[in-house]
């Protein structure tokens, strides 16, 4: 028996091993987080399975609230890839909120003059257009202050998401403001000029498009050249600079495309949901979403799964909520608990790897 007869059996049980461990960090890091707050939850008084029960009979088993879920996983989804796209480059692209918000005001202000004098399939493209162009105009100062200065983007995009999220009820309460209502919001787009429905159901189009930008942004960051040059960029900077590669100029298009992807994540929630932008409205999906691309490992076609994993939780978890006596917020701290185990998770898993030697 040859060498590599012998060793092609040790090769497939140290690769059935290290799937086993990636299993073992996406799951432990979820079943920790919902025994914790099984647990608060008993402290507080109220049943567990109760609470977790009916997450998933009004998030996935009841077709009203599936249809809900659905409808939650297009924005998620395509902030998802946008968060890919950056972190894959090793940029933290924090700004998400700020880039959403803007992105869905625009929207919100545009597509209800637009339909006037343009077919509704006009002005829905130009509307998500629009709204990319100015969620990555929006990135250019932490790009710009990334790639020139080397000045951290965590600090500069939080200040820039602040700002956005400001300068966005800035918007709504005095320029896009609807003169004919009292409420401080934006015109409302009519349902039949919104995004089409899917079988006459009431999941917008919006979703389609979600999938097709992540299995897209997947292909891209795999199997094409430019994405590799994002990957090495983001595993050795130094490396890549001394292969010759613009690195500035990759982390501004890192920014622009990361950004852009969120953008379009707050145009289709408006197309397709909302219609309208009021004054104060954040639903804050930005840092939300990050646990989600972590847990998937920046795989585009894992997160999709993982999105539907969070809808669940978030449209169960409001009507389950209201249903035992808990406050709307605890999905919140369920979403914290699993930031934090995933990041214990994480360490001991490096920890593993040092002593191993890998």
């Amino acid at each position: 028996m040859s060498i590599a007869e012998l060793s092609g059996p040790s090769r497939s049980r140290d690769a059935w091993r290290e799937q086993a461990a990636n299993v073992a960090r996406i799951l432990i890091p979820i079943l920790l987080a919902l025994a914790v707050g099984g647990g608060i939850l008993l402290i507080l008084g109220k049943n567990p399975f109760t609470y977790y029960g009916y997450i998933v009979q009004r998030g996935l088993l009841s077709w009203g609230g599936l249809q809900e879920t659905f409808t939650r996983m297009a924005p998620l989804l395509l902030i998802a890839a946008g968060l890919i796209v950056a972190f894959r480059a090793g940029i933290w692209n924090l700004g998400g909120d700020g880039q959403y918000l803007l992105a869905a005001v625009v929207t919100a202000a545009l597509a209800p003059a637009l339909i006037e004098t343009l077919p509704r399939g006009l002005t829905l493209i130009i509307c998500m257009v629009v709204s990319m162009i100015v969620a990555a105009l929006w990135s250019l100062i932490p790009a710009i202050l990334k790639a020139r200065y080397g000045i951290n983007e965590i600090i500069t995009s939080l200040m820039m998401s602040f700002l956005g999220t400001s300068f966005a009820n800035v918007l709504v309460k005095l320029f896009f403001r609807d003169p004919t209502t009292t409420v401080p919001q934006t015109r409302s787009l009519e349902v039949a000029d919104r995004l089409p429905r899917i079988f006459g159901t009431n999941v917008h189009a919006g979703i389609l498009i979600a999938l097709a930008v992540v299995i897209l942004v997947h292909l891209m960051m795999t199997r094409t050249a430019f994405g590799l040059r994002l990957q090495i960029v983001g595993a050795n900077p130094a490396a890549a600079i001394h292969a010759g590669l613009k690195v500035g100029w990759l982390t501004i298009a890192t920014f622009a495309i990361s950004a852009g992807l969120i953008g379009l994540a707050g145009s289709v929630e408006i197309l397709g949901v909302w219609g309208t932008v009021r004054a104060d409205w954040n639903p804050a999906y930005g840092l939300l979403v990050v646990p989600l691309v972590f847990l998937a490992r920046f795989n585009g076609i894992a997160v999709i799964g993982f999105a539907l994993f969070f809808s669940v939780l978030m449209i169960g978890g409001e009507s389950a909520s209201r249903r035992i006596g808990v406050p709307q917020d605890f999905v919140l701290m369920l979403v914290g608990l699993l930031l934090i185990f995933l990041a214990l998770v994480e360490y001991l898993d490096h920890l593993r790897r040092k002593r191993a030697g890998v």
